[in-house]
């Protein structure tokens, strides 16, 4: 098996939590080839999707962690598979480079997850596709949207569509002096679009990671406990993951989401959800294996890894 990982630079991640390493590392102790590439390395020439990659190598040393061979540029489509795993903004540069993953995709390989679903199943607004296991959620450029929302449930949470990791995210309450400057700020002044949400108290039990491989979730999910003085449960706002058995009400979303990713060739996805209510479907490069990992016997890039191989033995 080779596989090419499709990452930011491997040089400033932290390998304590960070999911891709954990994939890496699982495919190597497998015995497969690693080949890495960064976004700017995926080209077309006359029709043929090109990576410059480099073979890479892991060790668990938090101060040398990889090792990468000479440069080579290859036909993406020699791989049997590519991780995409490039975390967000989800701009225009991201989306061109779906369209070279897709072309690879079409050449001979397994591309996870698919790029026309990276694109067609943006983070924020997938969700109103379920709108039964949501909260109650408008997506607008209108500033008169937003006030009336605000105006119906008096607490709400605005977000932009495109940020990952808690980036932008603000809790608006009735009568709030800075409800004008908040939706100028993430609409541009009614040029783009956001989101907002009512806000859900649940939030103080956390903010719940379902982990979803081929369709099925991780028995176990993380809780991101926001820090004190803050609303968001991002670890990477500053919250605290504790992981928790997956509850009923979570094991129910699963089942209702599960199907549609499989539908979509969406192989390893992150459900958020704020006590019974699924709040964000991240598909581009969700995290939280190590945490749950390190909390109960899993071993989630390892599943992961297993389905790839599955599907591609189905599928040759």
């Amino acid at each position: 098996m080779k596989i090419g990982v499709v990452m930011d630079p491997i040089s400033s991640i932290n390998i304590k939590k960070d999911s891709t390493f954990e994939m890496i590392w699982q495919a190597q102790q497998l015995g497969w080839d690693v080949e890495y590439l960064e976004m700017n390395d995926l080209s077309i020439d006359n029709g043929v999707a090109f990576g410059d990659m480099r073979s890479l190598k892991v060790m668990q040393n938090a101060e040398e962690w990889f090792e990468l061979g000479d440069n080579r540029r290859v036909k993406l489509g020699d791989l049997d598979a590519i991780l995409m795993r490039k975390d967000p903004p989800f701009d225009m540069e991201f989306v061109y480079s779906t369209y070279i993953l897709e072309l690879a995709e079409q050449q001979g390989a397994l591309v996870v997850n698919s790029p026309k679903a990276l694109r067609d199943c943006n983070e924020k607004a997938y969700c109103a596709w379920f709108p039964d296991v949501c909260p109650d959620t408008i997506i607008t450029r209108k500033s008169a949207d937003f006030r009336a929302f605000l105006a119906k449930h008096e607490d709400i949470i605005v977000k932009p569509l495109d940020g990952m990791g808690g980036a932008s995210i603000f809790r608006v309450q009735a009568g709030s002096p800075n409800v004008g400057v908040i939706i100028e700020t993430l609409t541009h002044h009614e040029s783009t679009y956001a989101m907002a949400q009512r806000y859900m108290p649940e939030i103080v039990d956390g903010d719940k990671r379902i982990l979803m491989v081929n369709g099925e979730p991780v028995p176990f999910v993380l809780a991101r406990l926001a820090a004190k003085g803050e609303t968001r449960g991002n670890l990477a706002a500053g919250g605290r993951g504790v992981a928790q058995p997956i509850s009923d009400s979570d094991r129910h979303i699963a089942s209702i989401v599960g199907p549609e990713l499989v539908k979509r060739n969406i192989m390893f996805a992150g459900l958020d959800v704020i006590g019974d209510k699924l709040t964000e479907i991240n598909v581009t490069s969700p995290t939280c294996i190590k945490e749950i990992n390190e909390a109960y016997d899993t071993n989630i890039a390892l599943d992961l890894m297993r389905a790839i191989e599955a599907k591609l033995a189905s599928t040759h």
